[in-house]
């Protein structure tokens, strides 16, 4: 069985969670065809996602005129199918934020890949996000009857339900993936009742390169790492005038931001502003191979994120046996389990975040240990990427036989 994966920009740098998914059930015998919509090639630094971008194809790699043809040559040789998509593309558009113009657009990417999935013979597609991946999924679907399913994230999809359709897109869509029980709750909100059956839980994971590797004890430098694009909604600003607050107290430690980002100049600026400088250090994007040493290097992994779906750098932390602090937002109580794996504090909150932070740089080593060490059983038993992608597997493999006994009637 072939089938086609969609996403906005693949490979990202913050997206290594869908290579993992994507290797997985290529290991379970499922054949991949990779689509992205654009291109982010400058900011890619992992050798793993330099080469995943050689299998991947840009749907806007050349330009405007190859959709501009697809969407002519599909209004001409299926009229009919064309013009109920365009009537769908006007029905999601009515109260999207980004207007009947991208909307437009997304028909046009619609109109090119159903051109190249009927080239190589893929009769479905599973988009990552609920967002412009779907609803061009969703668009092939109305022009060439293509089944689509979509996995949603969030926080982007829940922040704005109406705008993106999503409740239309669980309707049409065969099945959807979301990846903690927080954001099914957020689907079932939005959704008729008679759709819930087929949202389903399938958790994100991590490889064998985290999950098999060698204990390590906690090391006896007062380091902490947070691994993540510098945004607003990751709580980075929170963390400087934590980190700030325990300086003028005389703590003495490290704390590592691992990523980049649009707020990277004002956190710099901040960093100089409060005499941060010996103690703070932003690496840029790195690679997994580093991203697991600055893990390894440090107490725990902090992250207090004002928004979030369910992080996959919390169980690339927990799997390493570092334990995780977090805030009470969305998916994210369901894996950091406070005083057993990690730490959670409301998110907004300086002051709490600066007493958890206290805490992890005055407790005892052995205690750190204890809780990441608790901390790694449960990514085992619910964040192993390929046994989650068995159970992607076999939805796909539903799909198919269905398909098959609709072909035979």
């Amino acid at each position: 069985m072939k089938i086609a994966y969609l996403i906005n920009q693949y490979p990202k740098v913050s997206h290594s969670f869908i290579r993992r998914e994507i290797a997985a059930l290529e290991a379970q015998n499922l054949e991949i065809a990779r689509f992205s919509i654009r291109s982010c090639r400058a900011e890619l630094v992992d050798s793993a996602d330099i080469t995943e971008l050689e299998k991947t194809e840009i749907l806007l790699s050349q330009g405007i005129l190859p959709l501009l043809i697809a969407l002519l040559q599909n209004a001409i040789l299926h009229p009919l199918k064309f013009w109920k998509a365009v009537l769908l593309m006007f029905q999601v558009s009515r109260y999207s934020q980004r207007g009947t113009l991208r909307h437009i657009a997304y028909l046009a990417e619609a109109c090119l890949l159903v051109k190249k999935l009927a080239a190589s013979n893929i009769t479905h597609i599973h988009a990552h996000f609920g967002t412009n991946p779907t609803t061009v999924a969703m668009l092939c679907q109305a022009l060439r009857g293509i089944t689509y399913s979509f996995t949603v994230h969030g926080p982007e999809e829940f922040d704005d339900i109406r705008g993106l359709a999503l409740a239309e897109k669980i309707k049409r869509a065969t099945f959807v993936i979301t990846v903690s029980s927080y954001g099914r709750s957020q689907l079932y909100r939005w959704c008729d009742l008679s759709h819930w059956s087929k949202i389903h839980i399938i958790h994100c994971g991590v490889d064998e390169s985290f999950l098999n590797h060698p204990f390590l004890p906690i090391p006896e430098q007062p380091q902490l790492v947070c691994v993540g694009r510098l945004s607003e909604q990751k709580g980075h600003l929170l963390l400087i005038d934590a980190a700030s607050k325990l300086a003028q107290e005389g703590l003495k430690f490290k704390l590592v931001f691992v990523g980049d980002g649009e707020l990277r100049g004002t956190i710099e600026s901040l960093i100089e502003e409060y005499h941060l400088q010996d103690m703070i250090k932003i690496t840029g994007w790195a690679d997994s191979s580093r991203v697991r040493q600055e893990i390894i290097a440090s107490r725990a992994l902090v992250l207090p994120s004002f928004a979030e779906g369910l992080p996959v750098v919390i169980m690339e932390a927990l799997a390493l046996s570092r334990p995780v602090l977090s805030t009470y937002i969305a998916g994210i109580p369901e894996l950091v389990q406070p005083n057993i794996n990690g730490w959670l504090v409301p998110p907004g909150s300086v002051s709490a975040l600066t007493t958890a932070m206290r805490t992890i740089l005055e407790q005892p080593r052995a205690e750190l240990e204890a809780m990441g060490k608790n901390g790694a059983t449960e990514v085992i038993k619910e964040h192993d990427a390929l046994i989650e992608a068995k159970k992607l597997a076999q939805l796909f493999q539903n799909l198919n036989h269905h398909l098959g006994k609709g072909s035979k009637s």
